[in-house]
């Protein structure tokens, strides 16, 4: 049987060293989300007040993993 896994998009808040964000959410919970490996094999920069959209877990809703970089206004030639 397949986890459920839940979808938001948040805006990361804080970086620490370790590929680890705080992100808060579209629902104004605050989470630790950890890089995907697709992201980390691309090397895509996520700096702080970047978009992402995050998937989450039932299980531990304190945690989540990155799985894209959102568009911003600021870079509008962004591709992922």
């Amino acid at each position: 049987m397949e986890e459920k896994k839940v979808i938001h998009e948040g805006l990361i808040t804080e970086t620490f060293p370790n590929g680890m964000f705080r992100v808060l959410l579209d629902n104004e919970d605050l989470i630790i989300g950890y890089i995907s490996g697709n992201i980390r094999r691309k090397s895509i920069q996520i700096l702080r007040g970047d978009k992402v959209r995050i998937e989450v877990s039932n299980y531990n809703s304190t945690r989540g993993r990155i799985i894209s970089r959102l568009p911003t206004k600021k870079n509008k030639n962004y591709k992922d």
